[in-house]
């Protein structure tokens, strides 16, 4: 049955992740993230997550920039992630969610 539904999308070449939920970014404020291995540390943990997409740390702002499947994943996750990491972090105030 469910074959009968997904073959005239494979035949149209619409793929099933055209129906996934956008990817949403956070902005994670890091201030512990202070020397060079820092931001590899954090960004190591965050890229094993299921939905992290990419994850673009920045040591002069003490800020980790993280896109993600907010369906697989959520801010909370990322945060506990890094605290877990040795990096408590927060949301970064006027950033986007």
């Amino acid at each position: 049955m469910r074959l009968r539904f997904l073959m005239p999308l494979m035949l149209l070449g619409i793929s099933l992740s055209t129906f996934a939920a956008p990817a949403q970014t956070a902005v994670l404020d890091v201030p512990g993230m202070t020397c060079p291995l820092c931001p590899i540390t954090v960004k190591t943990a965050l890229l094993r997550l299921p939905g992290v997409q990419a994850v673009t740390p920045d040591l002069a702002t003490h800020t980790v920039r993280v896109v993600y499947d907010s369906a697989k994943t959520s801010t909370a996750i990322l945060l506990k992630t890094s605290a877990d990491a040795g990096y408590p972090a927060t949301i970064e105030p006027g950033a986007k969610p």
